[in-house]
């Protein structure tokens, strides 16, 4: 094999260097993780094993075990069998673990028994961040996204899909009666009787989904949100932004640094929608941060007066564009925005200059409202683009102000949405694909969440040795 690059032989005897140190070079990012764990105290962020028993079969210590999570969350290894068998061949993980190789039980069992402590590592993380200057710029960006879970569609039920597959079901079976009586009047008799046969089989096998549709529609009803998933118990069927799709799995709400792209906060829910996340997560950016004031950007699935109410009380400035639902301007006629508040007089402007006057407060969706209308809509020239009613009515918020104080700062700032857009989708698009085709290994919201927590610690910690150096970065962590 002339005029090619030539391997060495399989038999040629090598010296190989007589340290495991000599095989990692002084900037490898492995070493940044064994310095991260080697500065946690274990035993007060609340991993269990830290002291080690007096009697029975020695123990790995906690340090190992999450070395070698986190080495295999950067190098998107999650499975405990996979880390299992790197820990045997891969000379970076036989370095960070010096040479222990533990089981693929013992490597679940500790990411299960020790889920708060791992997603209180995660925190940790985000404050050496802070400690590190990487969190300076107080505005984060907030945004969910829908993660697979393990559960398969077809193992997740709801009223209506238990409706349609019993409907399904009728239909074949009356499709195969209508064959068996076909086979009945067939002259070749070997021929007829294995068709029976088969077709017997078939309306028997769907007797028994029937039955057993029956006993699942009886755990449905006990449920509170009227949904139910065999394989996890905690996922959840969801829509996603395509028309007619969805998945079964979890929604995942994170907080992005805007300057840094730094994950700052994360929660993984079951619930589908994001109304009711904009505050929550807000808060546990801003504590993470150590922020006295802090600005969020999200999207229109986070508009929700209250939630921005709470966010105005905690100090935080929110820019959430409204959501445009208005059935009036769809129509053609007037939208609530055509009529202008006098805040002095406590009345609205009419686009034909009419006074809309205050004249009841109720409470509507826990909520309470005002309502103006002008005793002049009948005789008004624009009433066909105004109503079709006999009077226009205008509905406001008590703390409708705040509201509106939002919109004023979202129109001097034209390009927040597209800040928001560069800066929490990236990350998410990162994870996935970190995680493949299947995203979640595990089951129930406790374990998904320790899991994700694993992920984003990983996703950091890359974010933050690309921003500086390994060696800068571990003299950082001990000092």
């Amino acid at each position: 094999m002339k005029r090619f690059i030539q391997s060495t032989d399989r038999n040629q005897i090598t010296l190989f260097p007589e340290q495991l140190e000599d095989y990692v070079a002084e900037d490898n990012p492995v070493r940044v993780v064994d310095v991260f764990v080697e500065q946690l105290d274990l035993d007060k962020l609340g991993f269990k094993g830290v002291t080690p028993l007096k009697t029975g079969r020695p123990a790995y210590h906690p340090a190992i075990l999450l070395k070698l999570y986190i080495y295999g969350y950067l190098n998107r290894i999650q499975s405990s069998r996979r880390l299992e068998r790197e820990s045997q061949r891969n000379l970076e993980l036989i370095w960070l673990l010096e040479r222990l190789t533990p089981d693929f039980k013992t490597i679940a069992n500790f990411r299960k028994d020790n889920g708060t402590a791992i997603r209180k590592v995660c925190s940790q993380f985000v404050a050496l961040c802070r400690k590190l200057n990487l969190l300076t710029e107080a505005t984060v960006a907030i945004d969910g996204s829908k993660f697979k879970a393990v559960n398969n569609r077809d193992n997740n039920f709801t009223t209506n899909k238990i409706k349609r597959r019993r409907e399904q079901i009728e239909a074949s079976i009356e499709r195969y009666l209508s064959a068996l009586e076909t086979a009945d009047r067939q002259e070749q008799a070997d021929f007829t009787e294995a068709k029976i046969q088969r077709l017997q089989e078939k309306i028997a096998m769907l007797k028994q989904q029937m039955t057993r549709l029956e006993s699942i529609e009886t755990e449905l009803e006990k449920t509170p949100d009227k949904q139910i998933s065999l394989t996890d118990p905690d996922a959840r069927s969801m829509a996603t932004s395509g028309r007619g799709t969805g998945i079964v799995g979890y929604n995942v709400q994170t907080a992005v640094d805007t300057e840094n792209h730094i994950i700052v906060a994360h929660e993984v829910t079951n619930v589908g929608h994001d109304r009711s996340q904009l505050a929550n997560m807000a808060e546990q950016a801003k504590t993470a941060m150590g922020a006295s004031d802090l600005n969020v950007v999200a999207d229109r699935g986070y508009f929700s007066g209250e939630e921005i109410r709470k966010c105005h009380e905690a100090g935080i400035t929110a820019f959430v564009p409204k959501c445009l639902t208005s059935g009036a301007k769809a129509a053609g006629r007037f939208d609530k925005a055509d009529f202008i508040y006098h805040a002095e007089s406590n009345e609205y402007r009419c686009p034909a200059g009419q006074r809309l006057i205050w004249r009841y407060s109720t409470v509507d969706h826990e909520m309470t409202v005002n309502r103006y209308w002008s005793s002049s809509c009948k005789e008004c020239e624009l009433k066909a683009k105004c109503t079709t009613g006999d009077q226009r009515r205008i509905t406001r918020w008590e703390h409708e102000e705040i509201l509106e104080a939002m919109q004023t700062r979202l129109d001097k700032v034209p390009d927040s949405m597209r800040i928001r857009r560069q800066t929490v989708e990236h990350p998410f698009g990162t994870l996935k694909a970190w995680m493949g085709s299947t995203h979640f290994l595990t089951k129930t919201l406790d374990r998904i969440s320790t899991e994700m927590s694993l992920h984003v610690l990983a996703y950091n910690l890359k974010r933050v040795m690309n921003l500086m150096e390994t060696t800068t970065l571990m003299e950082a962590m001990v000092a």
